[in-house]
């Protein structure tokens, strides 16, 4: 497939300026553009969405430029129903910095950060250079402006239209950006820096192309876990969670996630797709996405960690596992910590394994709890420090998937 009909395919397309762009990437080569206002230090999944979708257009040739919002990042893009919390000028930078660290991972092509040029422009000309461009009732026509009138919104993030619009504008003079990409919601300044450009050059032939926003096949959000976004950082999302997320997207939406988030050929997902609905039981889908996507962002390696991992905490055999690898398989197991050595009976109920010392003499006598891979059938077992993992942690099992972490004091 050309790039046209693989983004059709993958259902990437969600809306473009003018249907001639879809020619122009088909026969053409071009330079786009793609932009994220660093308003958090690391980007999470969400984000992803778009750029893969620029690495898809940079591997059939065409000319990648992505901007770091350290400018607009300082304004913030309406949202919701409530204004975002202002950035200081260090931490705008520094995030923009981290940020631009994580997309070199991805891609290796020009960056670029809005700052360097808007952060020059005097109010004056601002006004009269570009303010002078933008008619009221155009800019309220916006749906991210619009859906803020009823609880209100500041001039500051009335006027961040005009600031994106400028970054197309000055890309476009400076680097012959033809194109800007970027999500569904960000239709209204993408439409905004095309009818500034063509105010200062009418002869321009300049395109927007936007991706759908993602949801789950419920309709709930994409791209959290129990509430919380999954980060590109390592710290603040491991690569264990990271993996463990994808290889847990339910059936309903595996096959799409595999369309949107890697780079498996048609054939490729057309055949994982085959098996998936003849033996759904293999999850052949979620471990071929969550391998490719954890690989994309965090290597090979750290596949291979999140997989170790993964199974040994599936088997019970954990002491083959490092240190860094149980405090990343456990970050999120209940825990509880112990200044000194305590009966199994004990050592369950404190964990929230058992509710009451009837209950866990049940789960011992039948076999159900292990203390570090090894089984425990002895009532009177001792969970000691002595025996700990690297003398610092026991892992508690209670049958197949329940566990809890002790820390030795």
């Amino acid at each position: 497939m050309n790039i046209v009909e693989d983004l059709k395919w993958r259902e990437l397309i969600y809306a473009t300026t003018d249907p001639e762009i879809l020619n122009v990437l088909q026969n053409e080569k071009v330079t786009f553009y793609l932009g994220a206002d660093p308003t958090g230090d690391s980007l999470h999944i969400g984000h992803l969405f778009p750029y893969l979708t620029a690495k898809r257009l940079e591997a059939a040739g065409h000319k990648a430029i992505l901007l770091i919002g350290g400018a607009t990042g300082l304004i913030g893009d309406p949202r919701g129903t409530s204004e975002r919390q202002l950035l200081s000028l260090e931490k705008s930078l520094s995030n923009a910095k981290s940020i631009t660290a994580q997309v070199r991972k991805l891609f290796n092509c020009e960056m670029v950060n809005n700052y360097d040029w808007i952060g020059k422009i005097d109010m004056i000309t601002f006004l009269r250079d570009y303010g002078k461009c933008f008619n009221i009732n155009y800019m309220l026509n916006k749906e991210t402006v619009k859906a803020r009138l009823e609880t209100g919104i500041s001039y500051t993030e009335f006027s961040y239209q005009i600031l994106q619009s400028m970054d197309f504008m000055h890309l476009y003079e400076n680097k012959n950006v033809t194109l800007q990409i970027g999500g569904q919601d960000q239709w209204g300044n993408i439409t905004a820096g095309i009818e500034l450009i063509r105010k200062h050059h009418p002869e321009a032939k300049v395109f927007g192309l936007t991706v759908p926003l993602i949801t789950n096949a419920d309709g709930t959000k994409f791209g959290k876990s129990e509430g919380a976004p999954v980060w590109l950082d390592p710290e603040k999302t491991s690569p264990y969670e990271f993996y463990q997320y994808w290889v847990n997207v339910p059936d309903s939406d595996v096959i799409k996630r595999l369309k949107q988030f890697t780079f498996l050929s048609k054939e490729e997902i057309e055949d994982i797709e085959k098996e998936f609905n003849e033996h759904p039981e293999t999850r052949r889908a979620q471990k071929e996405l969550a391998k490719n996507i954890t690989i994309t962002i965090h290597g090979e390696e750290a596949y291979n960690q999140a997989v170790r991992i993964s199974e040994a905490l599936f088997s019970g055999d954990i002491t083959n596992l490092s240190l860094d690898e149980i405090h990343m398989g456990f970050k999120n197991i209940k825990s509880a910590e112990l200044n000194e050595d305590m009966n199994i009976l004990d050592a369950l109920i404190n964990t929230g394994l058992a509710s009451s010392k009837r209950e866990a003499r049940e789960f011992v006598n039948s076999g159900a709890i292990s203390v570090n891979g090894n089984k425990v059938t002895d009532l009177e077992y001792i969970v000691a420090k002595s025996n700990a993992l690297y003398n610092e942690f026991s892992v508690i099992k209670r049958g197949k998937k329940k566990y809890s972490l002790i820390h030795h004091n």
